[in-house]
């Protein structure tokens, strides 16, 4: 029986490698306080938008595209979920997206099962799944809400072209990437929550993601 809750994000440790090239985040304490009758702390977080599970915003690649603060919530908040299961394939093409009437509005979520290598030096090689062009292209017709991977990147990060980049997020449809346990998630009747803190200026930045599919969970 699958959960009513899955988790989709990986979590955020100091030094943890991430995006090949960037460097990974820190997190330390700015200050710590013992007062009469309690301590608390207060932690910093130095770390570039690329790290851990991160969504993309039009920003990311079109300056003139809504930033992280800007993204819709609609796109990101109670939005249903279609998943589409590429296990074993490294170049995924629109043959696997199925009738395009399915996906329209939903959030889309390609399960690869590249996570099972997350902390792997293979998990950040140019031999991850990624999607074509023609992916994109089917995505940006079918009018759908969001597109998630759970690979380190939706493009063929050995090119330097990043087409599904470019036409999604110029038609407005957000990216999230290096997700996790999307094996977990149902085929059909699930959900999505995927909510980064609202930072004006940045075009990616880390979020939880969550499925689920418990009705009760939002009335």
């Amino acid at each position: 029986m699958s959960k009513a809750i899955v988790e989709l994000s990986h979590p955020i440790s100091d030094g943890m490698l991430t995006y090949p090239g960037l460097p990974g985040p820190r997190v330390t304490s700015h200050a710590e306080r013992d007062l009469v009758d309690m301590t608390y702390e207060i932690a910093r977080l130095d770390t570039v938008g690329k790290t851990g599970t991160y969504i993309d915003a039009p920003s990311h690649f079109h300056s003139e595209g809504a930033d992280i603060a800007e993204l819709p919530l609609e796109r990101l908040f109670n939005v249903p979920i279609v998943m589409i299961r590429v296990a074993g394939i490294r170049v995924v093409g629109p043959d696997v997206l199925g009738d395009p009437a399915r996906l329209w509005g939903k959030a889309v979520l390609v399960h690869t099962g590249w996570s099972a290598r997350w902390g792997t030096s293979e998990y950040r090689g140019p031999g991850h799944p990624y999607l074509v062009g023609e992916v994109a292209d089917a995505l940006v017709a079918a009018n759908v809400a969001v597109v998630g991977i759970d690979s380190l990147d939706i493009d063929d990060t050995s090119l330097p072209t990043r087409p599904c980049h470019h036409m999604l997020l110029r038609a407005g449809i957000p990216i999230i990437e290096q997700m996790t346990n999307l094996d977990a998630v149902p085929d059909v009747g699930a959900r999505l929550v995927a909510l980064p803190a609202p930072v004006r200026g940045m075009g990616s930045f880390p979020l939880r993601a969550v499925a689920w599919t418990d009705p009760s969970v939002f009335g």
